[in-house]
């Protein structure tokens, strides 16, 4: 499993990147995808849509199960990946790169500061 230290990460296995102060990527964690299996399909939120920290913005689906992914932080989708749309298993492959979900205009930047490093989040998954 991979947990790069220049990620955040939530309980609910989500990962956050600061882009920027007015940019925020997000995407599921390794561990995440591979308790998923393969990934067959992912609906991504509406560019414009307001979010909050926690609670669910998109979904992904597996050939075990569905489950929610939730924002790292509160803020507006300004962009999505839409290359998810026609190949999901990006996801599976690169859960770090390619396979991002969305990105956040987020409300207040210190939310990051709620989210784990990666030590913290590896010690929880291991």
């Amino acid at each position: 499993m991979q947990y790069p230290d220049n990620l955040k990460y939530a309980d609910s296995h989500e990962w956050a990147s600061l882009e920027s102060d007015t940019a925020v990527r997000m995407g599921i964690s390794d561990f995440a995808q591979d308790a998923l299996g393969d990934v067959v399909y992912v609906e991504l939120p509406d560019v414009g849509a307001d979010v909050q920290a926690g609670t669910p913005c998109s979904e992904v689906e597996s050939t075990k199960s569905v489950s929610d992914v939730n924002a790292p932080v509160t803020g507006t989708i300004t962009a999505v990946n839409a290359a998810l749309e026609e190949r999901p298993e990006l996801v599976n492959s690169d859960p770090y790169g390619e396979g991002w979900f969305a990105v956040i205009e987020p409300s207040d930047t210190s939310e990051l500061e709620s989210l784990l490093s990666a030590a913290e989040y590896q010690a929880s998954v291991e």
